[in-house]
């Protein structure tokens, strides 16, 4: 019997992380964050402006994405955040292309 193997993936846009939960889930200190919001490279997507910044899913993903370059590829942090950027804009053109093509 063959055994199928199903990918789910959950997209939380409704749930805002705060700092400690983004920093534990991205496995990331909180200086790190800190710094990458300093240097605008990390612009957190509050629903309102308040003193504490809350994260979105998306968020999550671009500061493990950014992580991993800088651990894996020793990248400085402009660079991770560009290739970060460029890996959405290729994602959302995908996306347009699959709806036109399908």
């Amino acid at each position: 019997m063959k055994q199928e193997i199903f990918h789910v993936q959950v997209v939380l846009d409704e749930t805002w992380l705060e700092m400690d939960q983004l920093c534990r889930m991205a496995e990331v200190s909180e200086p790190w964050v800190c710094q990458r919001m300093e240097d605008g490279l990390l612009t957190p997507a509050a629903p309102e402006p308040t003193a504490t910044p809350r994260f979105s899913a998306h968020d999550l993903r671009r500061v493990r994405r950014m992580a991993s370059l800088e651990r894996d590829f020793d990248a400085v942090p402009e660079l991770a955040s560009l290739v970060a950027d460029l890996e959405d804009e290729i994602a959302a053109l995908r996306e347009k292309l699959r709806r036109v093509d399908g």
